[in-house]
């Protein structure tokens, strides 16, 4: 069965506004030129009369449209252009590689180019991109006995003091100081609902959001609080069997995830994303049973405020709790996404008013 999709008018004005939050969620097939694109497109804005709506590219296909070469369609939003691929393959292999504007050239890439892209997509100028990763591996490495000087010449610095002001600047604190702290590792990964970023710490994966949720920085804000510790672009062995995990689940064949989660927060919290926890795939909840479920029936408010401080969008299935009338709300990734969700895991029905409801 194919998502409802929002009204025409909205699908419209959000394709003349380039409105991101609706990436995934709809396609658009301009018929005066026969292709599609996404919400997104930077190509001309079409008439309203020359469009018509797609909830998935396959039906688009199946009506003749060709995807469009601009913004690909077919590709997964945020995914790194071919253009782009090489170098990341080439800083995946030698993170510690100092690669300069000259070298870029070299390679046949426009550096603002390149600078743009990572702008873009990681918040940051390649170079200092490029920074993260050798103070992130450094930090790791001091972290099991070796040397803040051998770490700071390995890593391609010409003095000392270099290397340490780099490294305060980017984690807060002193090369020596890292032996006794921890920094979370965050990356970028692609799902049919747009990018997300994950972070993890030393024992599980503590964060997942979407990467245009308004309160990301208030997220990155409690979990430095919470671990006592920076956030850095980095690997963690957790990231792959996320990623595949994620990839699962979208196409319908993951119904748990078992990724290790790390999720401080009050006692209260904790409790409400515990029974969040137990809520079946395909099924949903009120704010309300869950209130009754963690025996704080009047604590209704409060249980809504919990679900919105959830760091782990998915893992944690805040999506499946729903209003006491069956009615979607609040949801941090937008209540788009929210019918998505419910939709692949067929807990809504075509009514797009009322949704079953777990007891």
């Amino acid at each position: 069965m194919e998502p409802v999709l929002p009204d025409n008018e909205t699908m419209y004005q959000a394709l003349l506004n380039k409105n991101s939050q609706f990436e995934g969620m709809f396609f658009v097939g301009v018929k005066t030129t026969g292709i599609f694109c996404r919400p997104t497109c930077y190509a001309r804005k079409p008439k309203r009369e020359n469009v018509e709506f797609f909830s998935s590219i396959r039906q688009a296909l199946s009506h003749g449209y060709r995807p469009c070469k601009r913004c690909r369609p077919l590709n997964l939003a945020g995914e790194p252009p071919e253009w782009l691929l090489p170098l990341l393959d080439e800083i995946e292999d030698a993170p510690l590689k100092r690669i300069k504007d000259f070298d870029l050239r070299q390679r046949g890439l426009e550096p603002e180019r390149v600078r743009r892209w990572f702008k873009t997509h990681h918040g940051m100028t390649f170079q200092a991109y490029l920074r993260s990763l050798r103070i992130n591996h450094a930090f790791g490495r001091i972290q099991v006995g070796e040397t803040v000087t051998e770490n700071a010449f390995g890593a391609g610095y010409q003095s000392l003091s270099g290397f340490n002001d780099s490294f305060k600047k980017l984690t807060g604190i002193s090369p020596n100081q890292s032996a006794t702290s921890q920094i979370i590792h965050i990356t970028r990964i692609l799902t049919p609902l747009g990018p997300m970023l994950a972070g993890a710490a030393k024992d599980g994966i503590c964060l997942l959001e979407f990467s245009d949720r308004r309160m990301l920085e208030t997220q990155f804000l409690r979990l430095k609080k919470w671990f006592r510790a920076e956030l850095v672009p980095g690997s963690s062995p957790y990231f792959e069997p996320l990623s595949q995990q994620l990839q699962a689940y979208f196409k319908g064949e993951l119904k748990e995830f078992d990724v290790p989660m790390s999720f401080p927060g009050t006692d209260f919290q904790k409790q409400v994303w515990q029974a969040l926890r137990t809520i079946p795939y395909g099924k949903t909840c009120s704010y309300k049973q869950m209130a009754a479920q963690i025996q704080r029936p009047t604590a209704v408010r409060a249980v809504a405020r919990a679900n919105g401080d959830n760091r782990l969008a998915i893992l944690i299935p805040c999506h499946r709790v729903i209003g006491d009338n069956g009615h979607l709300t609040g949801y941090g990734g937008g209540l788009w996404r929210k019918q998505y969700l419910l939709e692949l895991e067929g807990a809504r029905d075509n009514t797009r008013q009322q949704l079953p409801l777990f007891k």
